[in-house]
């Protein structure tokens, strides 16, 4: 049987220990390499034959350099068959999306590490569905393409709490402009209040 070949890069130990005590307990599953910075990962993606990489997103302090070594890495080995599942506690939107904008294949928090071996199962066999972690913010960004330039600002600054009043003297459009918007917007979003 073949064994899928893992790299773990991770900066605490904690991780480093609990992730590949995990995956040592898997027998399809090896752990050929642990990385605890982008250096050291963009080495070992390298030197080492890897069907999946787990990628922290901030290994040194919080500057994502985790996403950095994604992209790196990827750009140069995507044509092999390696896949990133970004591995992390970081929530933010702009962080998960540009992770599928680098490449990255999936998109798992540390809370749901338990989710992981069968993340890397699907990712080997190319039938990888985006984790739940992502896939909210991964539908709404979909759903925003939807928007024109002017909803999608008239969105942006309704969601900052701005009232229809307050748009429009923002952007220098009438009241009427900014109602009619905000019903185009809320008959393209279905999770979206316009009142």
């Amino acid at each position: 049987m073949d064994r899928i070949r893992v790299m773990l890069v991770e900066d605490d130990p904690f991780w480093q220990h609990n992730i590949s005590a995990d995956l040592a307990e898997e027998p399809d599953i090896e752990v050929v390499a642990v990385a605890g910075t982008k250096e050291e990962a963009v080495e070992a993606a390298f030197t080492h034959s890897l069907d999946i990489i787990l990628m922290d997103i901030n290994l040194t302090g919080n500057n994502l350099d985790g996403l950095e070594a994604a992209k790196e890495i990827l750009s140069r080995l995507y044509e092999q068959g390696v896949k990133v599942i970004m591995l992390t506690s970081l929530t933010e939107k702009e962080i998960i999306m540009k992770s599928f904008q680098y490449g990255a294949l999936n998109y798992i928090t540390k809370l749901s590490y338990k989710d992981i071996v069968r993340a890397i199962r699907e990712a080997y066999e190319d039938r990888s569905t985006i984790h739940a972690d992502a896939a909210r913010v991964m539908r709404s960004e979909i759903q925003l393409m939807e928007l024109s330039p002017m909803e999608r600002e008239v969105f942006d600054l309704r969601k900052e709490g701005l009232s229809k009043q307050q748009i429009s003297d923002k952007l220098h459009k009438s009241t009427n402009t900014i109602k009619s918007q905000l019903k185009s917007i809320k008959n393209k979003l279905t999770y979206f209040r316009s009142d």
